[in-house]
């Protein structure tokens, strides 16, 4: 069933690739390096830390998409578009993925979402055909759980 929820992070997948795609070649570099960012920072990183070396790094991938975009000249084809498109899709299906899954476990039952979350969230979150297609990442591929869930992963 889809839900509230789900409306929500489908419009923030949009929003992302269509902020990508705007940006031509220039998304693409802030796509692509967004998600290895945060692949990096939470591979290395645990809890605060991280939040200095993220910060840095995306400075640094900004910086990066800055350049790229005054390099172009402003002349935007439509591979560019369609390559930017494609790196907005990434970051934006990791942003889904996080708000998706990062929610609250219940500590007692085990249960996700927790029960402690207002009782429209919960519902909307358990009934989520996204959350439910993204559950198995629980117990999938440690990079997509580093990428996606840092804080449930064992260090």
């Amino acid at each position: 069933m889809i839900t509230w929820f789900d409306a929500l992070l489908v419009t923030l997948l949009a929003a992302a690739t269509a902020l990508g795609a705007l940006r031509g070649l220039a998304g693409l570099v802030w796509g692509v390096g967004g998600v290895a960012v945060c692949f990096l920072c939470n591979a290395l990183f645990a809890g605060w830390p991280a939040l200095p070396v993220a910060l840095v790094l995306g400075l640094g991938v900004a910086w990066a998409a800055r350049q790229v975009s005054v390099s172009m000249g402003g002349a935007l084809e439509v591979w560019h578009v369609a390559l930017g498109g494609l790196g907005g899709l990434l970051i934006g299906a990791v942003l889904i993925g996080s708000l998706a899954l990062g929610l609250p476990i219940d500590p007692v039952s085990n249960q996700y979402p927790s029960s402690a979350l207002p009782a429209a969230v919960q519902e909307a979150v358990s009934r989520s055909y996204i959350q439910m297609r993204l559950f198995p990442v629980f117990e999938g591929s440690s990079a997509l759980q580093t990428l996606l869930i840092p804080d449930r992963i064992p260090r």
